[in-house]
């Protein structure tokens, strides 16, 4: 035996050996490089304490937040037909659309749901940037419609929350159809008079941007939400012009008249309950409730009795 490499190792080095950490316990934000806890990252709504940076959210983080309590009842989306096309590139369509689910644990890239948003009944929609892109495919098309209907049958406002790089490519005119399809479910909201409200999030571009993300009541924006229909290079490319500073970003359009409002993601939920109470024409919010007034028991006033004439009273001593 060889005392040089055969050895016990003593135990005090245990006690400074390196601990795993969990990869998930911090976050870098991707625009000025703060470390972010993650526990204080999605109380603070993904958005970064340091520079206030709006990282990206799913529906359902953002559903948490925007109902009352976080309770909200999905509304059921007819599934469309798989793969129309048997679209393969460098993978065949089903496998991505299994890789994406996995990925995301959603089935779609589009969540729809009714509840409460300060005590005031709505129906809401929301799109999942990190499911395929947030793609417009024939399940987002069914989505939008399966919520205008919801919202006419119960006659509630509708609010979406768009993020998506356009149509999806795997299932091509198919993809681009919906672009028509949303229109008619928004109509049928304007008919119907209800409010639509779009939240236009990072980033909102191609179809969508052409359809339903801009045929809202009111659109409002997070801070620096990319929002287009084509990519700034390319319309470098075809004018031939450089293009301005901050081009296609949300402060740039709220400027030129595109948007009506940018608001902070934390701020987002006590306007959006503002602004639908006042289309509904409904009273402000109501933020608590005051505790009922404790019942007094009140004394019982005495009743005096009147006094009798001389001839009542010596008739009845008789």
């Amino acid at each position: 035996m060889n005392w040089i490499t055969n050895y016990v190792r003593p135990r005090i080095n245990s006690i400074f050996s390196r601990r795993e950490v969990p990869e998930n316990l911090w976050q870098k934000c991707s625009e000025c490089g703060t470390m972010l806890f993650h526990r204080e990252l999605s109380d603070n709504l993904n958005v970064c304490t340091n520079c206030d940076h709006h990282m990206a959210i799913t529906p359902r983080a953002r559903f948490d937040a925007l109902f009352d309590g976080g309770i909200f009842t999905e509304i059921d989306v007819p599934e469309p037909i798989a793969d129309p096309l048997k679209f393969k590139d460098q993978k065949r369509y089903p496998d991505r659309m299994k890789a994406a689910q996995k990925k995301t644990g959603e089935s779609e890239a589009m969540l729809v749901a009714e509840g409460e948003m300060g005590r005031t009944p709505i129906v809401a929609a929301a799109q999942d940037f990190s499911f395929m892109g947030g793609s417009m495919s024939m399940y987002v098309g069914n989505a939008i419609l399966a919520a205008a209907e919801r919202a006419v049958e119960l006659k509630r406002p509708l609010i979406l929350f768009s993020a998506a790089g356009g149509a999806r490519m795997q299932e091509g005119i198919l993809g681009l159809m919906q672009m028509p399809r949303t229109t008619v479910a928004v109509q049928m909201l304007k008919q119907a008079n209800l409010p639509y409200i779009v939240v236009l999030t990072h980033p909102t571009t191609g179809g969508v941007t052409a359809s339903y993300a801009m045929l809202g009541d009111v659109h409002i924006a997070e801070p620096n939400a990319l929002i287009g229909f084509a990519g700034a290079r390319v319309i470098e490319q075809t004018i031939r012009e450089k293009l301005p500073e901050g081009f296609q970003r949300a402060e740039y359009l709220l400027d030129h008249g595109i948007l009506d409002r940018v608001t902070k993601r934390t701020e987002l939920r006590k306007e959006l309950v503002t602004i639908v109470r006042m289309l509904m024409g409904l009273s402000p919010q109501v933020v608590g409730d005051l505790p009922a007034p404790e019942k007094v028991d009140e004394p019982t006033p005495e009743v005096e009795s009147e006094p009798q004439d001389a001839a009542e009273t010596e008739a009845a001593a008789t």
